[in-house]
């Protein structure tokens, strides 16, 4: 955490929404736990401003905010008398499956480090927010973006979190749609904690289905731009690893509504569908923008009058969360990321 160059004026960073499709392995027979995989997707994001201030104050009074920037100015020893401002001006929506939490947290600890000079890393940062205890793909998708693998988290040995052993790029042409459940949240917090410790043992055998199936159908697909094959694995992990969290979340998908929408798509020839992380949000993967819209005005039409369900065309994203630095001298804004 080395100081390399002035302290800038002003910092904005944007940090990218994912998608997490499942984890490879709930219990610990190799000597790590979870590994998962995930999407960075564009079209949704956390954006803040920072600036110095004399005392930590953020929009909106966001005291999440606050408890990241009193951590982050302990951890890293600021003092107390160097303040940061934190302006919100988008951010994921919260609770819904797509990792704003720790894009939230990553956020700030890089708007943080840019502005006191700190030479710091998304997974630095990461562990010192806590964040990244189960999964590494949201911290992958800060720092890298793509289609990414995570090698789980070491039972014993490392506090370090999981780190990312696979990145490939999302073909460009492809496209994820997304269903929203805006009546319902994913568990969460103490729900979640409790959530894992309630889960059934996890057969070995079927940790050992989901790597295959990843590593031998899943990756090839993607590196080949095989749409098929690839929604074909997807979709099945998901099967498989959402029925096993079925008790602690009301079923294969934790909404009634996306999972009749999940198999609405399906039925009219989506590659691939599933749910990302404990939900609700679904995600269905399309070979192409036009196959996108079509099923969009499709599933509108469908569901034409309900309140609750959403739908959104987005792409997947292979950069991660992007920095724009003022410097105290300079007159316009620098992009390092």
């Amino acid at each position: 955490m080395n100081r390399t160059k002035p302290s800038p004026r002003s910092v904005v960073v944007e940090a990218p929404a994912r998608l997490h499709m499942g984890f490879l392995d709930v219990e610990h027979t190799a000597g790590r736990q979870f590994g998962g995989i995930g999407l960075t997707i564009d079209g949704l994001s956390t954006r803040i401003r920072a600036e110095h201030a004399t005392s930590n104050s953020a929009s909106a009074g966001r005291p999440r905010i606050l408890r990241l920037l009193e951590i982050l100015q302990r951890k890293l020893e600021l003092g107390m008398n160097r303040g940061v401002r934190i302006e919100v001006e988008r951010s994921i929506p919260e609770h819904v499956g797509l990792g704003a939490g720790t894009q939230m947290a990553l956020a700030v600890g890089c708007a943080v480090a840019r502005l006191f000079d700190l030479d710091t890393s998304a997974s630095q940062l990461a562990a010192l927010l806590d964040r990244g205890r189960r999964s590494g793909i949201g911290i992958g998708a800060f720092d890298q973006g793509g289609f990414l693998v995570d090698g789980g988290s070491a039972v014993s040995g490392s506090s370090g979190v999981p780190p990312i052993v696979s990145r490939l790029v999302f073909p460009s042409q492809w496209r994820v749609l997304l269903v929203f459940d805006d009546s319902a949240q994913g568990l969460h917090g103490g729900e979640e904690s409790g959530a894992f410790c309630a889960l059934p043992m996890f057969p070995e055998a079927r940790s050992a289905q989901l790597c295959r199936l990843v590593l031998l159908r899943a990756l090839p697909a993607l590196q080949t731009a095989n749409i098929e094959a690839f929604g074909a694995a997807i979709t099945e992990l998901q099967q498989v690893i959402g029925d096993h969290f079925a008790p602690v979340q009301g079923g294969r998908y934790a909404s009634p509504r996306v999972a009749a929408a999940l198999t609405w798509f399906a039925g009219r020839g989506a590659p691939g569908v599933g749910q990302s992380s404990w939900g609700p949000t679904g995600f269905v993967i399309v070979e192409s923008e036009a196959r996108a819209r079509f099923l969009l005005d499709a599933a509108c039409a469908q569901w034409k009058g309900n309140t609750a369900l959403r739908f959104a065309v987005c792409e997947g994203r292979n950069r991660g969360g992007e920095v724009w630095v003022r410097e105290a001298r300079a007159q316009n804004a620098a992009n390092y990321a």
